[in-house]
């Protein structure tokens, strides 16, 4: 039943893509950041107050400039940019730049399962993002390797914060923090370049509004304090069963939204790498399953 669960925050991330082109289409990537985060990060404060200790802002600020203002500005860049289901199967590979990162940073050697997988998926995606059969914008490439790094160095840093720091504290604040960043960072952008930032406020919209709320509301704040309530309840393993939800969203709401549809060939290859992104959780899994044969037992 938990896995279920982790689909609903995995579904509501994959369609940021499809909802911003369609509810947002020229707002500035930044501006849509700073609003994304900062209150999203204020709601999660309102819901459940709490307040880093005096060691612990430091980290905050790195694991928000990274996690968060860099994160969420890149997102938005791909939003804009690129095919949400390109975007959203895209963003699967995490695993393999996670594996290559943990290589050379730690020293971990990738099993073998977790070698082959990385192996096929990066052959999946070299033919999907083939330029000539399919044309991408190089701008949202470069954002979605981006954004790929941030999420492997964020999740680094947040790890290393597990038992240093509540994970509701270091959510709470690493979006008030990123959102703040983002904030500066869109005045300092308007200042220089005003046009876009007050064609986008001036002329708001009920579907632009909607789109915001979407995008704060349950992207954000369900999403993420859905991921945390999920995390102390379930093993990380088995929450990224849950994370198959994020490209078949992408892939929908796209072709909802957007009216995106691809080849035969093309949806094969999204296939593909959606499987092999899950086959070494899956392997992981079922070795657990096999070395607790009396806790399964007991559980069911």
């Amino acid at each position: 039943m938990n896995i279920l669960f982790a689909m609903i925050p995995a579904f509501f991330w994959g369609t940021t893509y499809a909802v911003t082109q369609f509810t947002l289409p020229d707002w500035p990537p930044v501006l849509l950041g700073a609003l994304r985060a900062l209150p999203a990060g204020l709601l999660l404060l309102a819901i459940k107050p709490s307040l880093p200790k005096k060691q612990d802002w430091k980290i905050l600020v790195v694991l928000g400039t990274v996690n968060i203002a860099l994160f969420f500005g890149l997102i938005f860049v791909m939003a804009l940019t690129l095919p949400s289901a390109i975007s959203g199967v895209g963003m699967i590979s995490v695993p393999v730049f996670a594996m290559l990162f943990g290589w050379v940073i730690y020293q971990r050697r990738p099993n073998l399962v977790q070698a082959t997988s990385g192996v096929v998926l990066i052959a999946l995606a070299w033919f999907l993002f083939d330029p000539n059969s399919i044309t991408l914008n190089p701008m949202g490439l470069i954002a979605m390797l981006g954004a790929i790094m941030c999420i492997v160095i964020g999740s680094s840093v947040t790890k290393s914060l597990g038992s240093k720091m509540h994970w509701w504290t270091v959510l709470t604040w690493q979006l008030i923090l990123g959102g703040v960043i983002l904030s500066i960072a869109a005045l300092v952008l308007a200042s220089v370049n005003p046009e876009p930032y007050l064609h986008a406020v001036q002329n708001t919209s009920t579907t632009n509004l909607l789109g915001l709320l979407w995008v704060i509301v349950l992207n954000t704040a369900l999403g993420y304090g859905l991921y945390v309530w999920l995390l102390q309840r379930m093993s990380v393993v088995d929450f990224t069963f849950g994370g198959i939800a994020n490209p078949i969203a992408g892939i929908l709401s796209g072709f909802i939204l957007l009216g995106e549809s691809f080849t035969a060939v093309q949806y094969s290859l999204m296939v593909g790498m959606i499987v092999m992104s899950l086959v070494p959780q899956f392997v992981i899994s079922m070795k657990q399953k096999r070395s607790n044969p009396l806790t399964n037992s007991s559980e069911s």
